[in-house]
């Protein structure tokens, strides 16, 4: 078999499989604020350091679902053992031609930081 053919072949597979490994992986956002940088698994007391005070907090109790499926866990065990996960999710306005970030909290750690014009 020719050398080239088979460059030929193999190189838009490959080419394909690097596209779609880098479509695949998930990216983490972090958060720039006074010269540091903030992201996923820091503590409510690190983004407050710094970042400082948010413009809004909002706090809300999400529903438990059990493991490895989306179904809600059922009355009275919800409420008898854990009633909710909270999550805590505060905004920042990042300034005149910035994006709104919106940092949320799952059991005090951050869990993802969007960005986006308005809070959602």
């Amino acid at each position: 078999m020719n050398a080239t053919l088979v460059r030929r072949g193999i190189a838009p597979v490959l080419a394909a499989l690097a596209a779609a490994l880098a479509a695949g992986a998930p990216r983490a956002e972090s958060l720039r604020c006074n010269g540091s940088s903030t992201g996923e698994g820091d503590s409510r007391l690190s983004v407050l350091y710094k970042c400082g005070e948010p413009l809004l907090k909002d706090s809300h109790c999400a529903p438990l679902v059990h493991a490895g499926t989306l179904q809600p866990v059922a009355e009275p065990f919800a409420s008898a053992l854990v009633a909710c996960q909270p999550i805590e999710e505060w905004v920042y306005d990042r300034g005149p031609g910035n994006l709104i970030a919106t940092v949320r909290f799952k059991a005090g750690v951050v869990q993802s930081i969007s960005y986006g014009r308005a809070p959602q």
